[in-house]
Formats: C-alpha cells, structure tokens, sequence
C-alpha cells in the first residue's frame, strides 16, 4: 500500500483554511486477495425478459472469473428470499453448482430485498474463510414491497453488516429501486452503490466492480489526522469517520489495484503555526500494517494543490447536482435552477484547475442533462435522479468505479 498526503492552505473571505488530500493506492504487482462474496440477485417480476438475462450473464461472468480459493454464494429473491447456493469454493463443481442455479432462475411476484439481504448476511456468517471479508453484492430494480420498506430499516441493517465486518456493494438497475436504501446499505461499510440506466448497460457496470472486487489487495483502510493549531477539521468524504482522543478517524474500507481511495480533510487555521500528523492502518494478506503519512505542502497553483482543490469543488458540485434533481421533481424549478447555477460554478473552478484524474467530461454530461431537464421542466426524473444519487454517493466515498467494457475471459 502506498500512503500519500498532501496539504493547500487558501484565505476565505473571515479566514485562513486547509485542505488535506489523503491517498491510499494499491501497486500494481500486489497480488489480489481471495474473495468470498454472496451475490443476491432480484427476481422479481419486473425483472422479467431482458433484465434478468442480463443479471444471469453477469452473474455468469462473476462465476467464470472466480479461482478455486474463491468462494461465492447465490441467494435469490422475490416476494420471499431463498439462499440457492450456500458459499461455496469455486472448484469445478462449485462452479458447475451456481452456473446450474442461474440457468434455472424464473421470475416471482414481490420484492423481500429487506429479508434477502439478512439471509445473505446469515450465510456468509455460517462459513468462516480465514483471511477473507465476506462480501454481498445486490442487483436490484424494485422497490421493496415485502417485509421492512423504510430507509430508517435499512439503515440500521447496513450499520448491522459494517459491525459485522460484511462489506455491500449494489447496483441499482434502471428508475424503480429506491437509491436511499441503496446507499443506506452500502456506505456504512465505505462503499458506493452503483446505478445501471437500463439491462443494456450491466454486463459493463458488473465489470467495474468485477475489477474491483477481484483486484482488492488490503482491507479495512483508515487514516487518523492529529491536528494541531485548527479551530476545527472535518471530513469532506462520506466515510464512517470518528473522533478519539484528538485525532479524527476515516474508515476507507477496501483497497483495489487501480482504484485509489481519498479523503479531503479541512478545517479553519487559528493565528499561528499549524500541523498534522497522519497515520495510514490497512490489512493486507491477513497482517496489520501501519505507517505514518507525510503530509506533504503544496501551493495552490501547483498539479497536486490544484487536485485538491478540485476534489473540495467536484464534492461541492454533485452534492448541488443531485439537490437540483430533487427540486426539480418537487417541480420548484426556482430552486432547482439556483441550485445548478451552484453545481456549474464549481464545474467552473474544477475546468480552470484542470486537475489530474477527476471526469470533467462525466460532470460536463450530466449538467448538460439537467440544464435541459431545468429548462424543460421536463424528462425522465426518476431515472435521472437516480443517475445522480450513485454519481453523489460514489464520489462522497471517493470510489467512482470506471465504466469498462467487460469482455467475457
């Protein structure tokens, strides 16, 4: 694991502010860890016709990738959650056991996506792989209908899955999920969900997180910042964070070759001299490893100062994006077009900064969408603000998954 950090000191308007970039990267040459992972697919009868089938081709692909230290699971829902396949190693005949389970799959009434995801949980707790973090990894395109429903639910079952060292991921398929459940489930364990337009787009989608899950080199990711002559500092980031003693503490979760994790600290300067000590933790190949972080200087105008500075200001713009989305369905399109304008000042700055690595042209499409939408008053709102949820929730947790096409191995 390489740990760097980097600190820009800017004047606001009343006072002096730091921004601190944290960055956790995974090399290359690492060699990926085995992964454990249940995968709880939606067969609910809105599923039906081609999104099923190309939830079965994607789960399908996940199989064939698998190694016999890997061990997967299957649990499948509707009105009622059934766990198909237990975990199990990816030996020929475990593969030939989920590929035979996916072959056979028909569609049902319901959406018991409350009791699906604890039967998942209970599962993967009712095998120990020494040296493994279990994993769920949800594919739905409905809204719960059976069991618990409300965000406040799910909620605490994400929290549950976190305490129990369960790791969620999800993808969300199309208009009809609910995104609050999505990111309910997954950030309490540090990661993002992902949101898929339509069937045609999934087998791309699963290959983001395939590459990620099956190139994870550490786990349980944290860094503590001990700061000394601030007035106050706050994580940027969506991470499960905490305070102790006087450091603060973000919680990173998983690292994977080509998936670098951040986290933006700031916080106001007092009169006087300030520092930080930074201290990176991570668990790679079954062993704690720890190393202090320098925190390195730069100038605002320099390639690192302005990638910090561009992180505070993409954080800014989709949190004001994804709040322009929600007006704009409340039909207060006042609001709404304040609320772009604040999202197209921060694209603004990131395009002036023209930082290394952030998706100007991903940002410069979806304010594109909503201009219209504003300007309109019209367009397919829920799909659109579902689109911007994931975009809000991945960024939020610094873990953008890129869009690769996924060619079968």
């Amino acid at each position: 694991m390489n740990w760097t950090a980097w600190a820009v000191e800017h004047s606001t308007q009343d006072q002096r502010e730091a921004l601190i970039l944290v960055n956790a990267e995974a090399s290359d040459d690492e060699p990926r860890a085995p992964v454990m992972v249940n995968l709880v697919l939606d067969r609910s009868g809105s599923m039906k016709g081609a999104p099923l089938s190309a939830a079965i081709e994607a789960a399908q692909q996940f199989v064939e990738l698998a190694r016999p230290d890997d061990f997967l699971g299957l649990v499948l829902f509707d009105g009622v959650a059934e766990q198909r396949v237990p975990m199990t190693a990816m030996d020929a005949r475990g593969k030939q056991q989920m590929a035979e389970a996916l072959e056979g799959i028909q569609t049902g009434r319901g959406t018991a996506l409350h009791h699906a995801v604890e039967l998942a949980m209970k599962g993967l707790q009712r095998t120990l792989v020494p040296g493994r973090r279990p994993r769920l990894l949800i594919l739905t395109d409905g809204e719960p209908s059976s069991g618990p429903d409300g965000t406040e639910a799910f909620t605490a079952l994400g929290i549950a899955a976190a305490r129990a060292n369960v790791s969620v991921h999800a993808l969300g398929l199309a208009k009809h999920y609910v995104a609050e459940i999505l990111e309910a489930l997954t950030q309490p364990s540090g990661n993002a969900f992902e949101h898929v337009d339509g069937p045609e787009g999934l087998n791309e989608a699963m290959g983001g997180l395939v590459s990620h899950l099956f190139g994870q080199v550490a786990s349980e990711a944290q860094v503590s910042l001990k700061p000394t002559g601030f007035a106050a500092l706050t994580c940027r980031h969506s991470y499960p964070t905490s305070v102790e003693g006087d450091a603060i503490i973000a919680r990173l979760g998983d690292v994977s070759r080509g998936f670098a994790r951040r986290v933006l600290f700031s916080g106001g300067i007092l009169p006087g001299q300030w520092s930080v000590i930074a201290n990176g933790a991570s668990r790679e190949r079954g062993d704690l490893r720890q190393q202090t972080v320098e925190v390195e200087r730069v100038v605002a105008e320099s390639a690192r100062g302005r990638v910090v500075q561009g992180i505070a200001h993409e954080l800014e713009l989709v949190s004001a994006e994804t709040s322009a989305w929600l007006s704009l369905a409340r039909k207060d399109l006042e609001r709404a077009e304040g609320q772009l304008e604040d999202a197209e000042r921060h694209l603004r700055a990131i395009v002036t900064l023209t930082p290394e690595g952030l998706p100007v042209r991903r940002h410069l499409e979806r304010l594109g969408d909503l201009r219209l939408a504003v300007e309109r008053g019209e367009g397919d709102i829920p799909l659109l603000i579902r689109r911007a949820r994931s975009a809000n929730a991945g960024t939020h947790v610094s873990q953008v998954i890129p869009l690769q096409a996924y060619r079968r191995k």
